[in-house]
């Protein structure tokens, strides 16, 4: 156990920034129940997740979930306003030496101008437009179940 934690001092710590958005798009009129979120799957386990990537140089974060949720679900859409940010950490290798990362992911609520998510990049294998409530099952982690159930009371808010 105290070989392990000399290791884990020296492995080295990098900040990730990365920047996504629950992107919607309104299906009919009436209740906020009749939004649909775009999602991905990713990884090889095929996770559900929020379209998200890391924030370019000379990038803003909003710039960069823009251009993530155009490239990886294939859709134009429009700035709303800011959901939240997470933070994690996750281990990763680059070259032959452990990394550890500490990741700031921001989130911003995103509404649908143009396209179709059968556009998506060779990044991800699909992208699909899911009936809000299907959304929160299908994704894969808690944090961005929380950052669906907040972009969903901000829309609530507006239809007030």
């Amino acid at each position: 156990m105290g070989k392990r934690l000399r290791d884990n001092e020296r492995m080295p710590t990098l900040e990730q920034i990365s920047a996504g958005g629950v992107a919607f798009r309104r299906i009919g009129e009436g209740e906020p129940g009749s939004l649909e979120i775009a999602l991905i799957p990713v990884g090889p386990q095929g996770r559900w997740q929020l379209p998200k990537g890391l924030v370019n140089a000379g990038e803003t974060p909003e710039t960069a979930a823009l251009r993530e949720v155009a490239e990886e679900a294939g859709i134009e859409t429009a700035l709303v306003e800011p959901i939240d940010v997470i933070e994690y950490w996750y281990y990763d290798s680059r070259g032959a030496q452990k990394v550890r990362y500490h990741k700031k992911v921001h989130f911003f609520l995103l509404e649908y101008v143009a396209g179709d998510v059968a556009n998506h990049d060779g990044e991800v294998e699909e992208a699909r437009w899911v009936e809000l409530e299907t959304a929160k099952e299908m994704l894969s982690f808690a944090s961005e179940r929380k950052v669906l159930e907040k972009a969903y009371t901000l829309l609530r808010r507006d239809k007030s």
